[in-house]
C-alpha cells in the first residue's frame, strides 16, 4: 500500500469509533486482566463447542439449541454494556448475575433433558419461572447487541399472543394463556428455540468462523489491491474501487454498516480526493457495502435460513441471486462512471496503484471462496463445507509468510469467530419469538390477507392487484427492515411480509414461485441499510465522509436502483433467478438487463456522452425498464429505444463540438 493510500486510510481506532456509533454489534466492552483472559476462554470454548458438534455430528436439537443460546448470552452480558455509553473497562455487578442466571436458564435443558422431552402437557411452576427468565433475558440480550427494533417487534407480538380476544377485526384470535405462551417460547422449537436458532447453532456460526480465519490471512486487504489493481486505473477509479471490493468483501462479511466502515475507510477519502462530492462518495460505499449482503454465496448468512424458510436447496438459491446481484453491482458501477464522466474525473494516479506482480503473488487467498462453493455444488453439507473452507484457509495462508495464520492469529481467529456469532444467535432467538406468535396466532396469514383486501380496495384486475400488492408489501418490508442486521432482517420479512405475496397464488393464473416471493422480502429488508430515513450504512459511511445523512442515503437509494427494480421484475419473470429456463435464456436476459441498466444510470445521472435534457432522461430510463422486463415485445421495445438514443448522442454531441471550438477560437 502507498504512502499516499496510508494518509487516507482511517486508522483502526477510528473506525471503531465509528462501528460503535453506527454498530450495535460492535459496541462491547475493552476489558483487560483476569475477565479478559476469561471471556477469550469461553469464547474459544464457544467456537469449539460449535466446531466439534460440526465435525462429529450435532447434539439432538434442544441440547445444541440451548447450549449455544447459553454461551451468546453470557457472552452477551459480560462484553455489552447495558448502556450504549455505560463503561466499558469493567463489568458491573448485575451483568454478572445476568450472565449466571443465563447459565441456569439456558442449562435446565442440557440437565434435565430425558425430563422434559417425556413431560406431556402444561408445565409446572419452576419451569413457569425458568422460561419467563428465558424470554427476559433473550430480549434483554437482543438489545443490547441488535438493537431496540427486533425487540420493540418480538415485545409486541408477545402482548398480542396474550390479548387475543381483545384486539380488533381480523387481528382477533383466542389468545393464549401465560403458561400456554411460555411453554411454546421456551419448552419447544416452535419459538426461541426454533428454526432460526437452529440455523444460527449450525450452518451460521461455521459460516462467520470461515469469514474470521479468511480476514486472518489478509484477504480483505487483498480484496482492496485487487480491486485498485483492477478498477484504480479507470474513470472515478477509486469509486469502482469502492464497488469491487464491497462487492467481495461481501462474500464474508454479514453486517452493511461493518463493511461500509471497513472498506469505506480508505475508498471514501480516495474519491473526495479524485473530486466526488462528499454526499455521493459515502454514497457510492453505503449501496455497495449494502450489496455486499446480497451477493452470492454466502449473502450476509441469509441464504442458509433461506434453505429452512423456502424449502429449497442452497445451489438453486445461490444460483437465484446471481444475476439480480450481477445487475446490482453494475448498476451501481455505471452510475458512478457516468458522475465522473459528468465531472472530469480520472483514474487514480499510477503510483497509487498496486504491481500487478504482487497483486497475483496472493491470488492463493481466494481458493478458499472458491473452494466452499465447489463443495456446496458438489453436494456437501453445509457444516462440513464450511469446516473445509476453514482448513482450506489455514492451509493457503501457509504459501507466504504475511499470510500465515500463526497460532495467535488462530486464537484471535476462534474468538473474533465467536464475538460475531454474538449478535446472530440473539437475533435469531428473539426472532424465534416472533415466529412462534406467527404461528401459534395465524397472523402471518392475517396480515398477507390484509395487504391483499387493501391492494382490491385499489383495483380489481389481476395485474393490478399483483403490482399494488407488491408495492404495499415492499414497504413493510422495508421498515421491518430498519435497523436489524441481515439474519434477523430476513426472518421478520420473511414471517410477516412474505404471505402476502404467496395469498395471491390462488388469484394468479401463474403463481408465483416461492423463491421468487423470498427473494423479493429479503432485498427489500436489506436495501432499509439505505433507505431514508434509517439508513445505517449511509449513516456510517458519512463519519468517514462528513456528508449530510440523509442526502447520502437518498444517493445511496438512487445508485441502488436496480434493488428497487429487479424483484419486481423476478416476481413477474422468474427467469431473472434462473428458474425453469435455459443457459441461452439466460445470457440473453443478463444481456438486456444489463443494456437496460446502462439507459436507468444514464437517465438517473443525467448524462451519457453528453448532458441529457429531461425529456431525455425520462426516455432513457424509460427504455431501460422495457430491458430489464424479460419478455420478447419488451426487449424488442427496448433495444429499439436504446438504438435510438445512442444515435441521437452521438449526433447532437458531433453537433455541439464545432459550437465549442468556434467559441474557443473567438
Amino acid at each position: 500500500m502507498s504512502e499516499s493510500k496510508k494518509m487516507d486510510k482511517l486508522t483502526q481506532e477510528q473506525q471503531e469509533e465509528l462501528l460503535q456509533k453506527y454498530d450495535t454489534e460492535s459496541n462491547t466492552r475493552k476489558l483487560t486482566g483476569i475477565m479478559s483472559l476469561v471471556i477469550i476462554g469461553i469464547l474459544i470454548a464457544f467456537s469449539a463447542f460449535q466446531i466439534y458438534t460440526g465435525w462429529f455430528g450435532e447434539k439432538t436439537a434442544y441440547i445444541q439449541r440451548t447450549v449455544h443460546l447459553g454461551f451468546a448470552l453470557v457472552l452477551i452480558f459480560l462484553l455489552f454494556p447495558a448502556r450504549k455509553k455505560g463503561p466499558k473497562r469493567k463489568i458491573a455487578w448485575y451483568d454478572y448475575l445476568l450472565a449466571i442466571l443465563s447459565i441456569i436458564v439456558t442449562g435446565y435443558w442440557p440437565m434435565f433433558y430425558d425430563k422434559l422431552v417425556q413431560q406431556f402437557g402444561g408445565i409446572d411452576q419452576f419451569q413457569m419461572i425458568i422460561g419467563i427468565g428465558a424470554i427476559l433475558l433473550v430480549l434483554e440480550a437482543t438489545r443490547r447487541a441488535v438493537g431496540l427494533p427486533i425487540v420493540i417487534i418480538a415485545s409486541l407480538f408477545l402482548i398480542y399472543s396474550l390479548f387475543g380476544p381483545y384486539m380488533p377485526g381480523m387481528l382477533a384470535h383466542r389468545g393464549l394463556t401465560l403458561e400456554q405462551l411460555v411453554h411454546s417460547m421456551y419448552f419447544t422449537t416452535e419459538g426461541i428455540l426454533g428454526t432460526p436458532l437452529q440455523v444460527s447453532s449450525t450452518y451460521i456460526f461455521l459460516f462467520l468462523l470461515f469469514g474470521a480465519f479468511l480476514v486472518k490471512t489478509g484477504v480483505g486487504d487483498y480484496f482492496n489491491d485487487l480491486a485498485i489493481s483492477l478498477a484504480g486505473r479507470r474513470t472515478g477509479g477509486p469509486a469502482k474501487v469502492a464497488i469491487f471490493s464491497s462487492a467481495l468483501n461481501g462474500t464474508i462479511s454479514g453486517s452493511s454498516v461493518a463493511n461500509t466502515v471497513t472498506t469505506g475507510s480508505y475508498t471514501i477519502p480516495l474519491m473526495k480526493r479524485l473530486g466526488y462530492h462528499k454526499n455521493f462518495a459515502g454514497a457510492v460505499e453505503a449501496a455497495s457495502s449494502t450489496g455486499g449482503q446480497i451477493m452470492p454465496p454466502i449473502m450476509g448468512a441469509a441464504a442458509f435460513l433461506m434453505i429452512e424458510f423456502a424449502g429449497v436447496g442452497y445451489w438453486e438459491i445461490a444460483k437465484a441471486a446471481l444475476i439480480p446481484a450481477i445487475l446490482y453491482f453494475s448498476g451501481i458501477w455505471i452510475m458512478t462512471h457516468f458522475e465522473a464522466k459528468k465531472l472530469g474525473l480520472l483514474g487514480l494516479p499510477e503510483e497509487e496503484i498496486p504491481s500487478k506482480k504482487v497483486v497475483f503473488k496472493k491470488l492463493h487467498l481466494l481458493l478458499p471462496i472458491v473452494a466452499i462453493v465447489w463443495f456446496l455444488y458438489d453436494g456437501f453439507s453445509i457444516s462440513r463445507t464450511a469446516l473445509y473452507g476453514i482448513i482450506a484457509a489455514i492451509v493457503v495462508s501457509m504459501f507466504l509468510k504475511e499470510t500465515r495464520i500463526t497460532p495467535r492469529k488462530f486464537v484471535e481467529a476462534l474468538t473474533s469467530g465467536a464475538r460475531t456469532a454474538l449478535g446472530v444467535a440473539a437475533a435469531t432467538a428473539s426472532a424465534g419469538i416472533i415466529v412462534g406468535v406467527v404461528t401459534k396466532t395465524g397472523l402471518g396469514l392475517k396480515l398477507g390477507n390484509g395487504l391483499v383486501s387493501m391492494a382490491e380496495s385499489f383495483t380489481s384486475s389481476p395485474n393490478g392487484l399483483l403490482l399494488l400488492t407488491l408495492f404495499f408489501t415492499m414497504i413493510a418490508s422495508i421498515i421491518l427492515g430498519m435497523g436489524s442486521p441481515t439474519t434477523a432482517n430476513y426472518i421478520i420479512t420473511s414471517t410477516i411480509a412474505l404471505p402476502a405475496i404467496l395469498a395471491l397464488n390462488d388469484q394468479l393464473e401463474v403463481a408465483i414461485p416461492v423463491l421468487a416471493a423470498h427473494m423479493f422480502v429479503f432485498y427489500f429488508g436489506i436495501v432499509a441499510d439505505i433507505t431514508p430515513p434509517v439508513a445505517l450504512a449511509a449513516f456510517a459511511a458519512t463519519g468517514i465522509s462528513g456528508g449530510e445523512p440523509i442526502r447520502t442515503g437518498v444517493n445511496a437509494s438512487k445508485l441502488a436502483i436496480a434493488a428497487f427494480i429487479i424483484p419486481y421484475m423476478f416476481v413477474l419473470q422468474p427467469e431473472l433467478l434462473m428458474i425453469d429456463t435455459t443457459i441461452t435464456e439466460v445470457i440473453w436476459i443478463l444481456f438486456t438487463a444489463i443494456t437496460g441498466m446502462l439507459a436507468i444510470g444514464a437517465g438517473l445521472i443525467g448524462y451519457w456522452y453528453r448532458k441529457l435534457y429531461w425529456i431525455e432522461r425520462i426516455a432513457t430510463v424509460a427504455t431501460g425498464l422495457f430491458l430489464i422486463y424479460p419478455e420478447g415485445n419488451s426487449d424488442l421495445i427496448g433495444l429499439g429505444g436504446f438504438v435510438v438514443m445512442l444515435v441521437l448522442q452521438f449526433v447532437l454531441k458531433r453537433e455541439s463540438e464545432p459550437d465549442k471550438s468556434q467559441v474557443a477560437s473567438e
